[in-house]
């Protein structure tokens, strides 16, 4: 441990070493509790806005992947929905979403802000089954002796995990090492995809996030929650992208909340929206927006199922 400062400590286990003159390539699930910041984490760590972004928690629902190299190894890593157990129906699907993630990836990066309580990593080893690390974030927000403290409780669990890296978006040293760290215990492998793309999730994909996150940023309560986004058109024209999209609630009052007073807060949903996009294809886009009442669309499973929340039996 780095005492004179903690931000640069860096513990490793010693095989995770190691130089491949192949290529290498794996899938590395980022995962903790709701609002830990995995997509914050995500998107400053490839450099471009991808993810959905929202102070609110359980904003991410489904997985997306998001591609990074470094030298010749291409990491995947996959953004999921925060851990966590509650009763409604889309919540177990989050849930679903995030175990999978976890069964299916080479290797687990455990987000843990500094402040949180212990348990929640004992609850993450309940369920890890692959390799991890554990990621201390948010540390710029806690004095060094707190951060101090912090490592040493995680010390003790140093058998389970292959690192344990604290990280600040604002630091981007300890971002490099989390990448280089990463590189090291990804498997040999030819590339899974692309090394030029950014990510393997679509641009219609990409701009539902968008607008679900001008949602989130504009709505209050649990109406986010209870929201969905279905893009009903996707055309990319030369020089503009033409994009219709509808949002989706349970309640006819809810409908009223979306559009608001003379349709102001919907214009404004659409105008935060259409900037977002307009910002990642780097063109112009025409974006449409209109609001549908499709009744208990997330408290019914085969509801579910229509608006692309597939459940595994």
């Amino acid at each position: 441990m780095n005492l004179e400062n903690p931000h640069n400590t860096l513990i490793e286990k010693t095989e995770s070493q190691g130089v491949c003159d192949s290529t290498k390539a794996g899938f590395a699930a980022v995962l903790g509790r709701p609002n830990a910041g995995k997509s914050t984490f995500l998107n400053t760590l490839v450099g471009e806005k991808l993810a959905l972004v929202s102070h609110k928690a359980n904003a991410t629902r489904k997985r997306m992947n998001l591609i990074l190299m470094e030298g010749k190894t291409q990491i995947v890593f996959v953004d999921t929905p925060g851990i966590h157990t509650q009763e409604k129906l889309l919540n177990q699907y989050m849930l679903q979403e995030a175990l999978k993630a976890m069964s299916d990836c080479d290797l687990l990066l455990f987000l843990a802000p500094v402040t949180d309580k212990i348990h929640f990593y004992e609850e993450f080893l309940n369920n890890a089954k692959k390799p991890h690390i554990v990621l201390l974030t948010k540390t710029d927000s806690v004095p060094k002796e707190e951060l101090l403290k912090t490592i040493k409780i995680y010390e003790k669990y140093q058998k389970n995990y292959q690192a344990l890296i604290p990280v600040s978006i604002k630091d981007l040293g300890s971002l490099k090492r989390v990448v280089e760290v990463v590189a090291r215990l990804m498997p040999p492998n030819p590339y899974y995809y692309d090394p030029e793309i950014l990510s393997p999730n679509t641009t219609k994909d990409i701009a539902k996030e968008m607008i679900r996150e001008a949602l989130f940023d504009n709505l209050s309560d649990e109406l986010p929650y209870e929201s969905d986004v279905q893009i009903t058109l996707y055309k990319e024209k030369p020089h503009i992208h033409h994009i219709k999209a509808t949002i989706v609630v349970h309640k006819t009052s809810q409908k009223g909340m979306v559009i608001g007073k003379g349709g102001a807060t919907l214009k404004r949903i659409g105008r935060e929206a259409r900037l977002k996009i307009e910002s990642f294809v780097r063109q112009k886009v025409f974006l449409e927006i209109f609001v549908k009442v499709i009744p208990s669309w997330c408290k019914e499973r085969e509801s579910l199922k229509k608006m692309g929340y597939n459940f595994e039996d």
